[in-house]
């Protein structure tokens, strides 16, 4: 069965992943200038401690309703007890560190897995996971992550609050939380993302609403751009996307300066406005629920939306923008659909997955993320995460046993 769909064209990416030792060479994207690209001068991502090792080690970490957090090794299945928080309200990952929102505001919590993306090659390690510390403030707190963990910023908008808060990536790699800045905004809710050395922070403006880039002190510059109700935000091998009411904006950095471009969605488009980004970390293209019609899919490399028309409303959509065009969603049936980005044909649907969180209304901690050849989605309730291989039939490749109930799961070392 294939839904209704109005693609767009959208150029199906070609990289291919290569496991040698201790480093992978992909081929890299070809497009514009990548200034989120990371750098050379970042250095190969070495933090005293750790070991370098020659595959991805990927890890699920589950956090329970009281704060324990469980790492799974998806190589070789052992299990460990990492941390210990408060009661978890939300949780966000970079690949590394679990951001873990609680009521003494972010709780961090390094998982000691994590990969070094080098643009052309991939470096893998493993750290003993340890707890880093609280970034104070009331919540909601929505995060905003670069490509790297070992090197850059990471931003936190505290809705509770009003503030904006921008962590220096390293010192966490220290066991340590340095803020950069902490602005107040006044604002209830709103973005703070890592652009460059600094980070774009939502403000009120003129005409409702705009993104300034402030320094990496805080300091405020006069390079903003307009974006209404700003919402969401990722950062792809192109650059750091925002969601406002129109469409997108697009940042990059060019000679030390922020440079914006306005990606509005189709003139004819009716659909629901984007308010979050997902996708398999660092490509290109990045999708996102496009309300009760279906899902929106932005190239960031082509500056273009697509809208992919389906028969049942999403939950979870993840673009995996491998050479086929994957895209991962969890419909409200708990059905986990996979369709092709090029023409919106849909090619695989399983059976429901989630009958006992649906009916416990525990959908708030439901996650689904994408790799190079999985999808992972947790069932709260039931207390297992689903391996999917997305790829062939959205067969399921394995039911995984967390060592913590999955209130929360994120995948790590990616």
């Amino acid at each position: 069965m294939s839904p209704r769909s109005r693609p767009v064209r959208l150029a199906a990416a070609t990289a291919i992943l290569l496991i040698t030792p201790a480093c992978a060479t992909i081929d890299p994207v070809a497009g514009p200038s990548t200034s989120a690209a990371p750098s050379a001068a970042a250095g190969h991502g070495e933090i005293a401690g750790a070991a370098e090792v020659a595959e991805p080690p990927l890890q699920l970490v589950s956090v329970d309703e009281s704060g324990a957090l469980g790492a799974l090794d998806l190589l070789d299945g052992t299990t460990a007890e990492i941390a210990r928080v408060g009661a978890p309200e939300a949780l966000a990952s970079d690949g590394r560190y679990l951001f873990v929102t609680t009521d003494a505001g972010v709780e961090i919590v390094d998982s000691g897995a994590w990969t070094w993306d080098h643009v052309d090659h991939f470096h893998y390690y493993r750290a003993e996971p340890r707890t880093v510390g609280t970034v104070d403030g009331a919540g909601p707190a929505t995060v905003s992550t670069g490509l790297l963990s070992t090197a850059g910023a990471t931003g936190i908008f505290l809705s509770g609050s009003g503030q904006a808060v921008l962590l220096d990536n390293a010192a966490l790699g220290d066991g340590r939380i340095d803020e950069l800045f902490r602005i107040e905004t006044g604002a209830p809710e709103g973005v703070a993302a890592p652009l460059g050395g600094g980070a774009l922070v939502s403000a009120p403006g003129e005409d409702g609403g705009m993104l300034r880039f402030h320094e990496a002190d805080g300091a405020v510059t006069p390079s903003t751009t307009e974006c209404v109700d700003a919402q969401g935000s990722i950062t792809t091998r192109v650059g750091l996307v925002v969601g406002c009411a129109d469409g997108a904006v697009l940042a990059t950095m060019d000679r030390g300066e922020p440079v914006f471009e306005r990606i509005p969605y189709p003139a004819d488009a009716t659909a629901e406005r984007a308010i979050g980004f997902d996708g398999r970390k660092g490509r290109p293209t990045v999708a996102a629920i496009a309300g009760d019609a279906g899902l929106w899919l932005l190239d960031t490399r082509e500056r273009e939306w697509t809208l992919v028309e389906t028969d049942a409303p999403l939950l979870r959509v993840a673009a995996v923008d491998d050479a086929d065009g994957h895209v991962v969603a969890l419909d409200t049936e708990g059905r986990v659909r996979v369709l092709l980005a090029g023409t919106g044909e849909e090619v695989a649907v399983t059976e429901p997955l989630l009958p006992e969180t649906l009916d416990a209304d525990a959908l708030t901690g439901v996650s689904l993320t994408v790799d190079a050849q999985r999808a992972y989605l947790s069932a709260p309730t039931e207390g297992v995460a689903y391996e999917i291989a997305y790829a062939d039939g959205a067969r399921i490749a394995r039911t995984l046993e967390t060592p913590t109930e999955p209130a929360f799961l994120a995948e790590v070392g990616r």
